[in-house]
């Protein structure tokens, strides 16, 4: 009898093992979950970007104001009747 459930208690622990440390077992199942939600995060913040840069692109094909104003603050571009004043810091 002590045979018998010794050889079952060595089979259960043999099931066990493809369970919990196989290639499909539970910890890597609660790794990739865990990657998962990661990456789902990621891509939250990157179409809140897109959508901030796609709001932009449509902004500068139908108005001149958007590309008025990236002119005026990126290149410190000015128009022909206007002059132009530059502050220093002061530190």
């Amino acid at each position: 009898m002590r045979i018998l459930a010794g050889f079952l208690g060595i089979m259960i622990l043999a099931i066990q093992y493809p369970l919990w440390l196989g290639k499909g077992g539970w910890l890597r199942v609660w790794d990739v979950d865990r990657q998962v939600v990661a990456q789902g995060q990621k891509n939250e913040r990157l179409d809140v970007r897109n959508g901030a840069l796609a709001a932009e692109v449509t902004d500068l094909k139908q108005g001149s104001e958007a590309i008025e104003e990236r002119a005026r603050y990126e290149l410190g571009m000015v128009k022909g009747d206007e002059v132009f004043f530059q502050v220093p810091a002061r530190k």
